[in-house]
């Protein structure tokens, strides 16, 4: 079945031929790109949850013009560039790479003779962000929204020769607009990117009985096997039925007849969860039958889950799936290309960044401020990855602005209902654009009971809503236990690493920068150290690490940009993921906790001060740390008032260590430090905290039975200062959390 459909998809007639397309040049490109296959860009079908045999694609080679406001369409009008559809205008892939506010597209179309007793209709997955389509001439549709698909039904417009002519423009005026738009800026710099105008999801025909279905959406508990499903129809449903059919595999388990438009009960009879762990899947026959007649038929799918939140271990809110508590962690997804910019080269690249998150270890993404093709949301249901669907931010300063985002938000919750992965709605991020979040809050929960809501993600909490977010870079924190809302960390981390060869350009920037890839990862596991922490001492119910890959200039991504490298060592990433630590035993214990002797200088010692043989009698002996009141981190025992300091430590090892030495540092500013006269730190920048090194296999070696000497020195520029270090050894542990039983289920 899936080569018929594929061969379906394909048989489009283009009216320009591939080979007129090339690439629009641009600073990077993602590994996928040399997969992209013109003739056929993202021939998948583009509706997983609700599949007919009757489609055909539209992607591929369009005409394209810019355009200027009020100037009539260019009906049965050769327009003089060509576009690669779905890319969006700005992006090298659709071959224009340029920045236009206003476009036309226009290509010819053949609608199949065996059609033309149903209903034809144009698909468009998303297009950014008013839209106007006219077919032979003939307007079929307006649209705002850059975020949800729409439908037009042209069967009355359609003429009775083989050619048709589907024309569409668009206005799109980015952050001088109003409309909900995300990140997109028309100058991208820091934390704003690259404008999307235009067609940049799937376009595509198919062909539908008069009545028809439009929908299918299932919610269901797996504990006791009762489900829900809402079969939605247009057109003539009067005597209609409606028939459902579960299959797991090859296995029917259910049967279910009722009415369209309305709520279908059932029970599944051996009942399985769906869930990272084990992200299980029905597979639905859904048919509208009319007196023993099929009318329609389509294939979809279903899983069974429940999300909830309720008090649990600590007596904080916690996060439950399936009744069982739940510590979800997960990168905060932007889902852009270098390449395609909101739009993926390939579904199999589309799948990739899923892929990698789930191998990394997480059980979550925040899909941030963008909305994904419904294909991006089958894959997560295949793969167990929960998904947080940011609303895409707007500027919402106008009461029309706020009547369109409120139009789009709802539109965005009703078309991605059917999909299991989704567990939480984030309305607002950081303040961008927020207004009447009580209000808009109550909608989103009246539109879907079956889910969780958070007013806002980071910064202007108005207590509503099912979580209490907040953003910490680079952190981690908790907010305050609450009873009823689930505290979660919605943003932090964003440690940035750039790699020569793969960066959008020079200029780039991170939170925090990280030396090297091992640097990287060792930072990496020791937020995430961090994070379990705060779970079960401060009552953290979900982490969002920033994030999935580099964007433009932020190169503090897991992967970058152009998707070729994993910047952390993958398997330490998954231990700390999934709660498996280093357990750092004190080795030489700094003065974090209990204060320790060093001997020290406020003025540059003579000779060799960092050997081990050195005479230091002449040093002052003076507890640790040393620095300023107020340094971040700081556990100051003796000030520090100049400007550079240099200290010595004697220690003895009764024996080797049986483990992995760190140096376990905090330092501000730049730091260098010795063992026995070794260098085997040179530390540039500060801390706020204290942090662990990974040391070399040299500076290993040096660990041996006996006495040691660890000397080092720090320099100050500006601000607070501080230095205090020691060593610690590794062991693996697994971090166990209670579980309890959840209450007030969605």
């Amino acid at each position: 079945m899936k080569r018929v459909l594929a061969i379906l998809a394909l048989l489009t007639a283009c009216t320009t031929p591939s080979h007129d397309w090339k690439s629009a040049a641009g600073p990077l490109q993602s590994i996928y790109a040399k997969e992209l296959d013109p003739d056929a860009p993202l021939p998948e079908h583009p509706r997983p949850q609700l599949v007919r045999e009757r489609w055909r694609t539209l992607n591929g080679m369009w005409q394209f013009q810019p355009a200027v406001e009020h100037e009539a369409a260019p009906i049965g009008r050769e327009l003089p560039e060509h576009i690669l559809v779905p890319f969006p205008v700005e992006s090298q892939l659709s071959g224009i790479g340029r920045k236009h506010e206003r476009v036309w597209y226009r290509r010819e179309f053949t609608v199949p003779t065996q059609w033309r007793n149903e209903r034809t209709l144009l698909h468009f997955g998303a297009v950014d962000w008013d839209a106007r389509v006219w077919v032979n001439g003939v307007e079929v549709a307006a649209h705002r929204g850059g975020y949800d698909p729409f439908t037009c039904d042209i069967t009355a417009v359609l003429n009775s020769g083989q050619t048709q002519e589907v024309v569409v423009g668009v206005w799109d005026p980015t952050d001088a607009g109003d409309q909900a738009r995300g990140k997109q800026v028309n100058k991208p710099g820091g934390i704003y990117y690259t404008s999307v105008t235009g067609i940049w999801q799937t376009v595509w025909l198919e062909s539908v009985p008069k009545a028809h279905i439009t929908q299918v959406s299932v919610h269901g508990d797996p504990r006791n096997g009762n489900a829900t499903a809402m079969i939605e129809a247009a057109g003539d449903i009067t005597d209609l039925e409606v028939e459902l059919t579960l299959r797991d595999g090859v296995q029917q388990v259910q049967q279910a007849k009722g009415r369209a438009n309305a709520a279908l009960s059932f029970t599944v009879p051996n009942a399985k969860a769906w869930s990272p762990d084990s992200p299980h899947l029905y597979d639905m026959d859904v048919r509208l039958v009319r007196r023993g007649i099929v009318i329609d038929q389509a294939r979809s799918y279903c899983a069974l889950r429940t999300i909830a939140v309720a008090q649990g271990s600590g007596g904080a809110a916690r996060l439950y799936l399936n009744g069982a508590e739940l510590f979800q962690v997960g990168p905060l997804d932007q889902g852009y290309w270098p390449d395609g910019l909101y739009t993926a080269p390939t579904d199999a690249a589309l799948r990739s960044d899923l892929v990698r998150t789930k191998e990394l270890g997480f059980n979550m993404l925040r899909k941030h401020v963008k909305v994904e093709p419904a294909r991006f949301y089958r894959h997560c249901d295949e793969l167990g990855l929960l998904v947080w669907q940011d609303m895409p931010s707007g500027n919402n300063q106008s009461a029309e602005g706020k009547r369109q985002f409120e139009r789009e938000l709802a539109a965005m919750v009703r078309w991605l209902r059917p999909f299991p992965s989704i567990v939480c709605w984030v309305v607002f991020n950081e303040g961008w654009g927020q207004y009447d979040t009580p209000r808009v809050v109550a909608q989103v929960q009246h539109l879907d009971t079956t889910r969780l809501v958070s007013n806002a993600s980071g910064w202007v909490d108005q207590r509503v809503g099912d979580l209490m977010d907040i953003h910490v870079y680079p952190g981690p924190g908790a907010p305050k236990v609450e009873a009823r809302r689930a505290g979660v960390l919605g943003e932090f981390g964003g440690i940035g690493l750039p790699l020569k060869g793969h960066m959008w350009q020079a200029e780039n920037w991170g939170y925090e920068g990280a030396a090297d890839r091992e640097a990287l990862t060792t930072r990496y596991v020791d937020l995430l150290a961090a994070v379990h922490d705060l779970k079960v001492n401060a009552g953290l119910a979900a982490a969002v690490y920033t994030q999935t890959t580099d964007v433009e200039t932020e190169t503090n991504g897991l992967l970058t940009y152009d998707r070729a490298v994993v910047k952390l060592d993958a398997a330490r990433v998954r231990a700390a993921n999934q709660g498996r630590f280093p357990t750092l035993v004190p080795l030489v214990p700094t003065s974090r906790v209990t204060p320790v002797e060093w001997k020290v200088r406020f003025d540059a010692p003579q000779g060799e001060w960092t050997a081990a043989n050195y005479e230091d009698r002449g040093w002052v002996t003076a507890p640790g740390g040393f620095g300023t009141a107020g340094t971040p981190g700081a556990v100051v025992q003796t000030t520090w008032p100049t400007t550079q300091i240099w200290l010595r430590r004697r220690f003895t090892l009764d024996t080797a260590p049986r483990g992995l030495v760190q140096l376990q540092i905090h330092h501000d500013e730049d730091a260098q430090v010795w063992l026995d006269g070794m260098l085997i730190a040179d530390l540039k920048g500060y801390t706020s905290a204290y942090k662990t090194v990974t040391l070399s296999a040299e500076a290993q070696a040096l660990f041996t039975a006996g006495e040691h000497v660890l000397a080092l020195t720090c320099r100050q520029t500006g601000g607070g200062q501080y230095i205090d270090a020691g060593f610690v050894m590794q062991e693996l542990t697994s971090d166990h959390q209670a579980r309890g039983e959840p209450k007030n289920e969605r």
